[in-house]
């Protein structure tokens, strides 16, 4: 029997997240749970609920103005999650 060089643990969860085609679903998880790191406590404080549905992070705001606020920032939010997954996995962002 050959012997094979040993592999990270990391390669081999991200190789088997690639091959059952579950990698962007991951992804897309890792960048709702990153929201909290990406905007702070206290933006993340009138935060009720987040997620992400086919690229699309939904994320329900329980402040009218703050909402009004992030809607003008969409964008760049977008590529601060996309940043900290380290994949363009959110294409955009519905505030609620």
């Amino acid at each position: 029997m050959k012997r094979t060089e040993p592999k990270l643990l990391n390669d081999i969860i991200n190789e088997a997240l690639r091959n059952d085609g579950l990698e962007t679903r991951f992804r897309e998880q890792r960048a709702a749970y990153l929201w909290q790191e990406v905007v702070g406590p206290g933006i993340n404080r009138y935060t009720t609920r987040r997620y992400v549905d086919r690229g699309v992070m939904h994320v329900y705001i329980s402040s009218a103005s703050l909402k009004n606020e992030l809607s003008y920032h969409r964008s760049r939010l977008v590529q601060l999650l996309n940043e900290a997954v380290g994949a363009d996995v959110i294409t955009s962002i519905e505030l609620h």
